[in-house]
């Protein structure tokens, strides 16, 4: 579904503190399918999770979306397929402080110009999967740390996305906060999704229902 070809990124390029952070991966993700990218911090998995969900370009080589070539794509385009193709799940949740729960999970969907009511139902009928429907009205810092990732969820859902990314989703969360999170990972992959999943948590790289494991290093695969 998604294959990288040579890809290299480089930050601050041409200058005394040029640093590649991706140094030439090759890498097949293959669709409805569960993958991790596992390594220390600064091993680059998140810079390449980024360039997978056209969130930045890489400095060279090529990232191919079912057979068709993102990389050299303009900004116009790679917005418009990052809005329809992915579903994003920060560490951090980047819920938008002083609005509902309801108003964070239809964000994403407004520069799709729906209309507010189908776009409010279906919102509603994503929270009641993750039974956080009677939350709809509370304002997010109010949520717990579960509560707030079941929100990050619905929102990265909430246009139906054949790709879920979640970037170190567990970071801020215990251990049984975290085996429920894969838990949903692995009902959400059921229901056909693809999911890629940056993490240096054992409960994420060791939980049963993963399919492939990627381990990076410097900026590489640790295998290559």
């Amino acid at each position: 579904m998604i294959e990288l070809d040579d890809v290299k990124k480089a930050f601050n390029q041409g200058r005394p503190n040029e640093f590649w952070a991706i140094r030439g991966v090759s890498l097949r993700v293959d669709a409805n399918r569960i993958t991790v990218l596992k390594g220390p911090s600064g091993s680059g998995k998140t810079t390449l999770l980024s360039m997978i969900g056209c969130l930045s370009r890489p400095t060279s080589g090529r990232i191919l979306l079912r057979s068709r070539i993102l990389s050299g794509l303009p900004e116009r385009f790679l917005t418009e397929i990052r809005r329809k193709t992915f579903g994003f799940i920060f560490q951090q949740f980047n819920l938008v402080k002083g609005l509902t729960v309801l108003e964070n999970v239809m964000l994403p969907a407004y520069p799709l110009g729906l209309d507010h009511q189908p776009l409010k139902e279906a919102a509603l009928k994503l929270l009641g999967q993750f039974n956080m429907e009677s939350k709809a009205d509370s304002k997010v810092e109010w949520l717990s740390g579960g509560e707030a990732q079941r929100t990050a969820i619905c929102r990265a859902l909430i246009n139906d996305p054949e790709i879920l990314i979640a970037d170190e989703p567990t970071a801020n969360l215990d251990t049984r906060l975290s085996r429920e999170f894969m838990a949903i990972i692995r009902d959400l992959k059921q229901q056909g999704k693809t999911v890629i999943v940056t993490s240096h948590d054992p409960v994420v790289f060791e939980y049963a229902g993963i399919d492939t494991v990627v381990e990076m290093r410097d900026g590489n695969l640790a295998e290559a």
